[in-house]
């Protein structure tokens, strides 16, 4: 799918507008891409919770879990699930809270200049072939708006918070991603 953005929003992505973001900085340029990854319960897949979660939702009663992350706001710009179907919570343009204590190239505060997508996933477990697929689909159109993210300007969450995160994790393939990213470039 070719995805383009429309006032911040992708087309082709399912829409659920995050009350967790805000402005971002006067004047700082969105230079980096954050690659995550969630899933509510942690190893259960599908459902509604992971929205749930993004959009302030979620019934702390649903699961034990979710009683230890009640009192955070939290949100990315995107999630990609196991079957990769695209979800959109906060518009290019504006800061999610996806990054927490964060650096890149000595910078701080990452979501002043990041925009964050979450893979459905552990950062133990493999990612399937539709969220490599949707996941370079949809970094081309970012891309396409904001061409000062280059490829090294490409990370994990791990490697802007090292010690504190570990996603996308070691079975992330890096090399396929960027093989996909060169494809999706090309068509």
């Amino acid at each position: 799918m070719k995805y383009q953005s429309e006032s911040g929003w992708l087309s082709g992505a399912r829409r659920l507008p995050s009350p967790h973001c805000n402005s971002r900085p006067e004047g700082c340029p969105v230079d980096l891409l954050v690659i995550h990854c969630i899933s509510l319960p942690p190893g259960e897949y599908g459902g509604s919770h992971i929205d749930d979660f993004f959009l302030g939702q979620l019934d702390i009663d649903a699961h034990p879990y979710f009683a230890e992350i009640a009192a955070l706001r939290v949100s990315a710009h995107f999630l990609i699930d196991r079957n990769g179907r695209v979800t959109q919570y906060v518009p290019l343009d504006r800061r999610a809270w996806h990054a927490g204590k964060s650096e890149f190239c000595g910078r701080g505060n990452c979501n002043d200049f990041s925009i964050g997508i979450e893979l459905e996933g552990l950062d133990t477990d493999s990612y399937t072939d539709a969220q490599y697929r949707a996941l370079a689909e949809v970094t081309a159109a970012i891309r396409a708006e904001y061409p000062q993210i280059s490829r090294d300007r490409i990370t994990g969450h791990s490697d802007i918070a090292p010690g504190r995160k570990l996603d996308p994790g070691p079975d992330f393939d890096w090399q396929r991603y960027l093989a996909l990213l060169d494809e999706v470039a090309a068509e």
